[in-house]
């Protein structure tokens, strides 16, 4: 029999253990030692959903291959702003990693490998527009390492396998940053959320939260311990919704305002992953190309060698799907569960205006595993499909919200959804996601704790060295910055 209702109180209440909750209550750990924390999570181990490198589309996002990130204009030029702004981002995570390993937080700095990042298209317009964006990206600090090439044998020399096997009249370009990174969420995350164990919060593994109200000035929370049955009411000053796609229901049973006309389209996912060590060794870079027509941006393909619990691996895909689930864990009733009468005529018009992209859906569901061969033989034209096995990767939730204009648009990226008062709040989107969580966590606290953050900056500025400052507008800072990072992170 379940045991009766016990009741547990918290300064700090986070739901889900991905890299967002683990980055924030580490942050929250640092800037205020003596607030308690609660962690629930609904799986038996942390970073197992989006955060898991196998289910997580992109691994070290820094805008350096991502094309979406800056793409042409009517007149074919290259706006870098947007590029250059998750560049941005990245640096600040990468600082955040180099404290973690520097103060225990991470158990070493195996989590993080240095890897390069490449750009590849195919045909002339394609090459046209890699030229452009080269030339856009290139003169700016963060971006000064980057090469171009429009010649096979330099290909070759960057990444054999995309080059080995292709007919020599193809026209083709590329452009690279040798000093790109690989990164494990899943393993970050895992190491994060054990020092915060070690720090004294309370991490709760196998616990659903089934519901949250309103209780004074904060939250209560109906979980439950999927082992024994029990059930606890848990009480917070402040919750953080962190459940990847399961945090749209759990905000909307939440009933704050601002959640209202939002709406989530769930995508999933599959890749191919080399099972043969000897084509494994011959690759080491992140290839990233273009996008099919229609296709969201985390379904951009690439030949993505990753490193998982230390081990090298070597993917290709990913080849978007449809399910109607939130989460990998949960099950197909989530979508029609989410419908609201607030967000049905949001969602009617997205689906209306991206019909491109439930065409691009269709077609990627009915795709022979044939066929799925032939996307990967664009990228690595000697691919011999038996050495490659199919895996499913994450499920991603792509936010829809309302638009005066339109009825609804679909928003690529991260939402950040926060009630008037700051005392709940939680994440929607995809990518860039992971490689982005420490500039997104202190976006929130400073919305959440505005009479705090002031008080925070200091400490802040421990973690973050160039806290404040654009690094792309001071060369010199980035300099000592990237050193300082490199060395702590053994890049």
């Amino acid at each position: 029999m379940p045991s009766e209702t016990s009741t547990e109180s918290f300064d700090v209440v986070l739901i889900g253990a991905g890299i967002m909750s683990a980055t924030l209550g580490t942050l929250i750990n640092q800037l205020e030692p003596t607030w308690s924390i609660g962690l629930f999570e609904n799986l038996d181990q942390a970073g197992q959903e989006s955060s898991s490198p196998w289910n997580n589309a992109g691994t070290g996002h820094s805008a350096l291959c991502e094309l979406n990130y800056a793409p042409a204009a009517a007149d074919g030029s290259v706006d870098p702003a947007k590029a250059i702004g998750i560049n941005e981002q990245f640096q600040i995570s990468r600082q955040f990693f180099s404290w973690a390993v520097e103060n225990k937080r991470a158990a070493d700095n195996s989590f993080i490998n240095a890897l390069p990042h490449m750009s590849f298209v195919i045909g002339e317009d394609h090459s046209k527009y890699l030229k452009a964006r080269y030339e856009a990206l290139k003169p700016n600090a963060l971006f000064e390492d980057m090469e171009f090439t429009t010649e096979l044998d330099t290909i070759n020399q960057w990444a054999p396998l995309v080059a080995q096997g292709r007919d020599a009249s193809q026209t083709v370009a590329a452009s690279r940053v040798v000093a790109g990174t690989d990164v494990d969420f899943g393993r970050l995350t895992s190491d994060l959320t054990n020092s915060l164990s070690a720090a004294g919060a309370s991490v709760n593994y196998g616990h659903k939260v089934q519901n949250l109200k309103r209780s004074g000035a904060g939250w209560e929370l109906t979980v439950k311990d999927k082992a024994s049955g029990a059930v606890k009411n848990v009480k917070a000053k402040f919750v953080f919704v962190g459940a990847g796609g399961g945090a749209l229901p759990l905000l909307q049973k939440s009933g704050i305002d601002e959640i209202k006309g939002f709406g989530g389209f769930p995508v999933s996912g599959q890749f191919l992953r080399c099972t043969d060590e000897s084509v494994i060794d011959q690759h080491n870079a992140k290839v990233y190309g273009q996008a099919s027509v229609g296709a969201p941006p985390m379904s951009v393909p690439h030949l993505d060698t990753r490193f998982v619990d230390g081990k090298r691996s070597l993917m290709f895909g990913p080849y978007a799907g449809f399910s109607m689930n939130f989460l990998k864990s949960t099950g197909q009733l989530d979508l029609p569960l989410s419908l609201r009468a607030h967000n049905i005529i949001p969602m009617l018009a997205v689906g209306k205006d991206n019909l491109d992209l439930t065409t691009y859906l269709i077609k990627e569901v009915l795709k022979s595993r044939a066929k799925k061969d032939e996307a990967l033989a664009e990228y690595f034209p000697a691919a011999d499909g038996s050495q490659w096995e199919l895996i499913t990767a994450g499920q991603r939730v792509q936010v829809i919200k309302k638009d005066a204009k339109k009825g609804g648009v679909l928003q690529f990226g991260t939402e950040v959804i926060t009630s008037s008062d700051g005392t709940i709040s939680g994440l929607l989107g995809a990518s860039p996601g992971a490689s982005t969580a420490t500039p997104i966590m202190i976006g929130l606290l400073s919305r959440c704790f505005p009479k705090q953050f002031a008080g925070w900056e200091s400490k802040l500025k421990d973690v973050i060295p160039s806290y404040g400052q654009k690094l792309n507008e001071n060369p010199a800072l980035y300099a000592e910055v990237k050193a300082a990072t490199d060395k702590a992170l053994g890049l």
